[in-house]
């Protein structure tokens, strides 16, 4: 139980690491580059996206310890599969927030993006064949990524 505890931990802290990385890079952009962009008319408000980003990345490492917790219930190597591709689509996560906000390369995050949403997909997909649970939970992290890329590649198109 300990354990269990201990890499749950591990996995907010992994992830809210991710985000707060992600997070001091957009803060340098937002205010000021970011805020000078043409925009869509569905842009959401700057304030949506801290408390969606949070509850997606708490998702993320409820999903990932779900995953670890059943790495020894049946196919290990399928768990590991999956544990691998979940910390792929973190890097490329981060990265993303590093071409878009911190490089300023609208287009380059938007050829990223479309590879992060596909990491995540396949993410869900191992995940879901482990724990139902887990791959559910990152559903809606898929749809936000999906919409994410629709707006990058509205500002990429009006900038």
């Amino acid at each position: 139980m300990i354990r269990d505890a201990a890499a749950l931990l591990a996995f907010i802290a992994l992830c809210l690491g991710v985000a707060a990385a992600g997070g001091a890079v957009t803060a340098s952009s937002v205010g000021t580059w970011y805020a000078g962009l043409a925009k869509p008319p569905f842009n959401p408000p700057n304030w949506v996206f801290a408390p969606v980003w949070t509850a997606l990345y708490l998702m993320m490492a409820f999903a990932a310890w779900r995953v670890w917790r059943r790495r020894g219930a049946g196919d290990a190597r399928l768990a590991m599969l999956a544990l691998g591709a979940w910390a792929l689509q973190l890097a490329l996560n981060l990265c993303w927030s590093l071409l878009f906000f911190g490089a300023r390369l609208i287009g380059a995050a938007l050829a990223e993006i479309a590879v992060l949403l596909a990491a995540i997909l396949v993410t869900a997909l191992l995940c879901w064949r482990i724990d139902r649970v887990a791959g559910a939970l990152l559903a809606p992290y898929a749809a936000w990524v999906a919409f994410a890329a629709l707006l990058n590649a509205a500002l990429w198109r009006l900038n």
